[in-house]
């Protein structure tokens, strides 16, 4: 088992990315709001707002997608969807995809 998480740093994508999910065949995950440690520093740590200039254009809030799946060889088909939908994770400003393992898990969604 994995748990895949993905943070999509372009908000307005995140029905497309659930689609890619569903596509895959994963059924279930969590999504929260997050917000990048650069955007953090910039406007609320005094310190570093001298970086406001330096962050112009990026997006200040993500997605994170957390799913725990038992098949592992769906991860390479939901990385090209991402793609697809994201225009490339190695690009910057796209998103970050990773995974870990998971030694157990309970009351996962089940796929029919």
């Amino acid at each position: 088992m994995k748990l895949v998480v993905f943070v999509l740093n372009r908000e307005e994508l995140l029905e497309q990315v659930l689609e890619a999910y569903a596509e895959v065949g994963i059924a279930g995950g969590t999504i929260l709001d997050s917000e990048g440690m650069g955007r953090f520093l910039t406007y609320e740590v005094p310190l570093f707002a001298g970086f406001k200039e330096f962050m112009k254009g990026n997006k200040p809030y993500n997605k994170t997608i957390f799913s725990v799946i038992k098949d592992e060889s769906l991860i390479p088909r939901l990385k090209s969807l991402l793609d697809e939908v994201c225009g490339g994770l190695e690009n910057p400003g796209t998103g970050i995809l990773f995974t870990l393992p998971v030694d157990w898990a309970v009351g996962l969604a089940e796929v029919d």
